[in-house]
């Protein structure tokens, strides 16, 4: 997560809150209040349902501290150790993210594997392994640049999976929300118009067959007592298409993480990386899901935070 301005859709396991609701096309969105924020997660509740309905016999440890829809640290009676979320997809979806995790940890990424996927209450109970390491302390561009680098190793890794939305011309499934832009503000609305012009232009998403962490931010890493990688979580939020849409993440990251950070190095990398009108569509994706996020779960200065970062790149 974020530790300023906060960040998107992630728990303490670091992992894409997913609500279920229904899309709702850009064209017929009602008036009314802005849309509720997603409610915390009851890691010690989820943990009794998965137990009675698996038999685990896991025992609670504590709740995750970062995180802002949540997550539980759990033990195996045999004494290891695992994280405790909730995941929204069919129990299909989680499997088959489940078998895409292991190639990747077969190929040498430092991903956890899924240790128990069981059926709840409006989701699924999802164990997976604690990776070793804390996530960093220090911010840096070197940190920056290690993550940076392991997205080339996503390349060609998710052929099995889909192609995530953009969500430019509907709402998502709790996130990516056109109704918060809509009944916010003037500047809000506007910003809107932008996406929805993005989202009706080309490309209108992602392709390739690179695996794709929708959330990785520097609160999805974890690393050892030298600052060097040793994990990357939340991979509740997976898809195929194009690693490079991490970059973009990245970079609204590290806008809230660095503040005072000359980052014109990362604005280049942009650049001269994605095609300008690829760089858009992830633009427009990430200011939507940030501005969305801020007004429902944040301040007003949060929000003209996020205003301000995504109007440098609107046109």
């Amino acid at each position: 997560m974020f530790v300023t301005n906060k960040f998107a859709e992630s728990d303490g396991a670091g992992r894409c809150a997913r609500v279920r609701s229904a899309t709702v096309p850009a064209d017929e969105i009602p008036g009314g209040e802005i849309p509720a924020p997603v409610a915390k997660l009851d890691a010690e509740q989820l943990l009794l349902e998965v137990n009675e309905r698996s038999g685990a016999g896991l025992t609670f440890v504590g709740r995750a501290a970062e995180g802002q829809v949540g997550a539980g640290f759990v033990r195996w009676p045999d004494g290891r150790e695992g994280v405790l979320t909730r995941g929204f997809g069919s129990l299909d979806d989680l499997r088959r993210t489940a078998r895409v995790l292991d190639a990747a940890r077969s190929d040498g990424l430092p991903v956890p594997q899924y240790q128990l996927l069981t059926e709840v209450t409006d989701g699924v109970g999802v164990v997976q392994e604690r990776l070793p390491g804390r996530p960093p302390e220090l911010i840096d561009r070197a940190l920056l640049e290690a993550m940076i680098a392991l997205t080339d190793r996503f390349t060609g890794l998710a052929a099995d999976l889909p192609v995530p939305s953009m969500y430019l011309l509907e709402s998502g499934p709790g996130f990516c929300l056109h109704e918060s832009l809509q009944r916010y503000d003037a500047r809000t609305r506007r910003l809107l118009d932008w996406l929805r012009e993005v989202g009706r232009d080309e490309p209108s998403g992602m392709t390739g067959d690179d695996l794709v962490h929708l959330d990785f931010h520097t609160g999805n890493v974890l690393v050892d007592d030298h600052g060097q990688l040793t994990g990357i979580v939340d991979w509740d939020g997976i898809g195929r298409g194009d690693r490079r849409f991490g970059l973009v993440t990245l970079r609204f990251d590290a806008e809230s993480r660095l503040p005072a950070a000359n980052l014109d190095w990362f604005d280049n990398l942009l650049d001269t990386t994605l095609a300008p009108a690829v760089l858009r569509l992830y633009w427009a994706h990430m200011s939507l899901r940030l501005v969305d996020w801020s007004i429902r779960h944040h301040t007003p200065t949060d929000t003209t935070h996020w205003l301000d970062f995504a109007e440098t790149r609107m046109h």
